[in-house]
């Protein structure tokens, strides 16, 4: 009678059996959670970006149309650079990936 006794009063104590789908939901909700909180960090960086952009905009506009003339041929051949390194597939630089 003592011994059972004593395993029902321990067994109020034992921690409760793991359950995968509950783990999974709690994991799901946290991750879904997580996104929501980056998510709407990052659009309210966008935004605030934007509106700096759009209230400086007046007085970057001619050094960049300046600067972009001469950018041009400098952008023309990175992008055929990046293009040519990404048709061969990482052939060329194996250890970067």
């Amino acid at each position: 009678m003592t011994d059972d006794r004593l395993k029902a009063l321990f067994a109020a104590d034992e921690p409760p059996a793991f359950d995968p789908a509950f783990s999974a939901a709690v994991i799901g909700k946290l991750a879904r959670r997580r996104l929501l909180v980056d998510l709407a960090g990052l659009s309210g960086a966008a935004v605030l970006g934007g509106l700096i952009l759009w209230a400086v905009w007046p007085s970057l506009e001619p050094l960049v149309s300046h600067l972009g003339e001469g950018m041009a041929p400098v952008a023309a051949c990175a992008t055929l650079a990046a293009a040519v390194l990404l048709s061969l597939e990482g052939r060329v630089t194996p250890r970067l990936r």
